[in-house]
């Protein structure tokens, strides 16, 4: 997380929240139009924040794929396993190779 994107974050936010209490009860369609700029302008940033550790929150392998198993409630993951694809291919390798050599 970078201190620049922290700071967009929260201008964004400041930003939406100073037009949203000046709005009247009926307001143009250029302040609606401010409000939804700031807004996005928020949501680009939250987004930006997690961006470092990527869809897998992995620190090994932060731009990695995601494991399509995550989550699924038909084939829960096992506990310590997470969301990135190379970590528990490794994990189930190794617990396969354990049990085959028993």
């Amino acid at each position: 997380m970078s201190y620049a994107d922290l700071r967009e974050l929260q201008n964004a936010l400041n930003t939406a929240t100073d037009i949203a209490f000046a709005l009247e009860k009926a307001p143009s369609n250029y302040e609606a139009d401010q409000l939804v700029d700031a807004l996005r302008r928020a949501l680009s940033a939250a987004g930006a924040l997690g961006a470092a550790f990527g869809a897998t929150g992995c620190t090994e392998h932060p731009r990695g794929a995601a494991d399509p198993l995550y989550g699924d409630k038909e084939d829960p993951l096992p506990p310590g396993y997470g969301r990135c694809l190379l970590c528990n291919d490794r994990r189930r390798r190794s617990s396969a190779q354990r049990r085959g050599s028993r």
